[in-house]
């Protein structure tokens, strides 16, 4: 199942994309997609619904972020040994965890706001998680039972302000619009094997990054058992996983986003975004 929100910012209304790729409303059964329709149980629900009979949506409709309200962005750096390389990083033995401010959070092709200031821009494709039980202390076994399903994540970074501001990477990384999510959040049972999804960006058109989960240091289940120790993790959070090489950071000379540039990404099963760099007023 494919959950998606749609309508102007601030106003979305949940949905759900049906077989022929059509949105459907859902407003008439849920009030939204966040952390009370994020369980097991309510997602179950959903799945018995014959999407014909509930209103198509017209496919031009701006699409927010699939999920409502998030109260926890969570992130993990250096997940990919060739992503650590190539920005000269040692490889951690341990996940590197943060976090993303939530009001960083857009829909899949809202634009990406430059600070007046920025001059190292950056790109991240990423797969993030959405959990949808409560959960604390979980083994690596049950671990991805409280997921609710995976989606895109543009991890937008402002490399010097992540890199240069005493080592907290939040600064960085959580500027208006340097989240967007999506399109759609695709339910777990859905995705047997998330340590098989291939992830690709471009910028204007030209090939930055080319990867697949399958090359993560740290995997999903491992991921979720470990920032479980530390902290409760409540439906609705999100947790993105890390990005392959290819960051603009890591290139020689470096390469860094710039206004007008057009970014898209995509996963196999999971969609695509696309964004345009403009200059934040």
């Amino acid at each position: 199942m494919k959950l998606l929100r749609f309508g102007a910012a601030g106003s979305e209304r949940p949905g759900l994309v049906d077989e022929s790729g059509t949105i459907r409303d859902l407003s008439s059964i849920v009030d939204d997609i966040g952390r009370d329709t994020l369980s097991n149980a309510t997602l179950q629900r959903l799945r018995k619904i014959d999407p014909s009979t509930l209103p198509s949506v017209d496919g031009s409709t701006r699409l927010g972020p699939p999920v409502a309200d998030v109260r926890h962005f969570i992130a993990v750096g250096l997940n990919y040994t060739d992503h650590a390389i190539e920005t000269n990083a040692p490889i951690p033995a341990e996940p590197v965890v943060f976090s993303k401010a939530p009001s960083s959070i857009v829909g899949p092709n809202d634009n990406i706001l430059m600070p007046p200031n920025s001059e190292k821009l950056d790109w991240e494709a990423e797969i993030a998680v959405v959990i949808g039980e409560h959960a604390f202390g979980l083994s690596e076994e049950q671990a991805l039972s409280v997921v609710a399903g995976y989606l895109i994540c543009h991890d937008v970074s402002e490399r010097d302000d992540q890199l240069h501001r005493s080592g907290q990477w939040i600064k960085g990384k959580s500027a208006p619009s340097f989240g967007p999510l999506g399109p759609w959040l695709v339910t777990a049972d859905e995705v047997p094997d998330p340590q098989n999804i291939n992830l690709w960006l471009t910028v204007n058109g030209l090939t930055m990054q080319s990867g697949t989960t399958a090359k993560m240091i740290f995997s999903f289940r491992y991921l979720i058992s470990y920032i479980s120790r530390f902290m409760s993790l409540e439906p609705g959070d999100v947790i993105t996983t890390g990005t392959p090489h290819g960051v603009g950071l890591g290139m020689k000379p470096p390469v860094f986003l710039k206004p007008g540039d057009v970014v898209e990404l995509g996963a196999n099963g999971l969609g695509r975004q696309q964004q345009t760099v403009v200059l934040r007023r």
